[in-house]
């Protein structure tokens, strides 16, 4: 059952990342999964680029901890067939496959055009909405952003307040691209098909194309449009930062 009882989980927060403050990523995943502070814990996973990293921690660790994939029903075939792939090579038994609303679909996005016309829209329809559904019995989940990746996340702790009853854990917060690069190696995880057809970077297949030489890694999805975060780091479906008094603050800036 969840933690929440309608008390604030900042002191919890603050007291998780001064206690694992000096600890290693693999520490971080390990405690989390245990630590009472944390309490009922999920890792989200888009079986993307790096997720095989954090999917390979939790399959040593606890491969029974609940893992949340969402299937947009608009995703690459390669990664649907990488996710059931990797599931079963690492022996995670607790695969959840998350999908929008059926009726929701067919009021919204029927012939399924949505995307060309609202990104958000149909981002909000179909990874927004459903990760938040299935987040709602948990008091955490678990991320791979990593503070190299800049922006908000140049700052980003171990655990962080999402809402005032759920935290988000980033096991891999001090990880830079090489340290990503060699655990994948030195434990011979297996890579997602597209990142060697020029996809560093991996979602839906009508919005991500492959990056040039020289070009950011995200510069594949969404190409050609303002946007560059497809939302589930948002909180309300607004960018936003938390204070060190665990008060949310609204920014421009996209945190995800």
């Amino acid at each position: 059952m969840p933690l929440s009882d309608g008390t604030d989980i900042a002191p919890r927060v603050a007291g998780l990342n001064e206690r694992y403050r000096h600890h290693a990523a693999t520490a971080v995943m390990e405690r989390a999964l245990r630590d009472p502070d944390v309490g009922n814990v999920a890792l989200v996973s888009s079986f993307g680029a790096e997720s095989v990293v954090l999917l390979h921690m939790v399959s040593v660790i606890a491969p029974g901890t609940p893992v949340l994939f969402i299937d947009t029903q608009m995703l690459f075939p390669e990664t649907l067939a990488y996710q059931r792939d990797v599931a079963s090579k690492l022996g995670l038994t607790n695969v959840q496959v998350i999908q929008a609303d059926e009726a929701a679909i067919a009021r919204d996005d029927p012939d399924g055009t949505l995307h060309q016309y609202s990104t958000d829209a149909c981002c909000t329809l179909r990874k927004t909405v459903p990760l938040e559904n299935a987040l709602s019995g948990y008091d955490a989940w678990i991320t791979g952003r990593k503070r190299f990746q800049g922006g908000q996340r140049a700052a980003l702790d171990f655990f962080e307040i999402e809402t005032d009853s759920r935290m988000k854990i980033n096991p891999l917060a001090h990880w830079d691209k090489q340290d990503v690069q060699d655990y994948m190696v030195e434990n011979r995880l297996p890579r997602h098909p597209l990142v060697a057809q020029g996809y560093p970077s991996i979602g839906c297949a009508p919005c991500t194309s492959p990056v040039k030489p020289g070009e950011d890694e995200r510069a594949g999805r969404w190409r050609g449009a303002a946007k560059t975060e497809c939302g589930i780091h948002f909180i309300g479906g607004k960018a936003v930062r938390v204070n060190s008094e665990g008060q949310v603050i609204e920014n421009k800036e996209n945190v995800a």
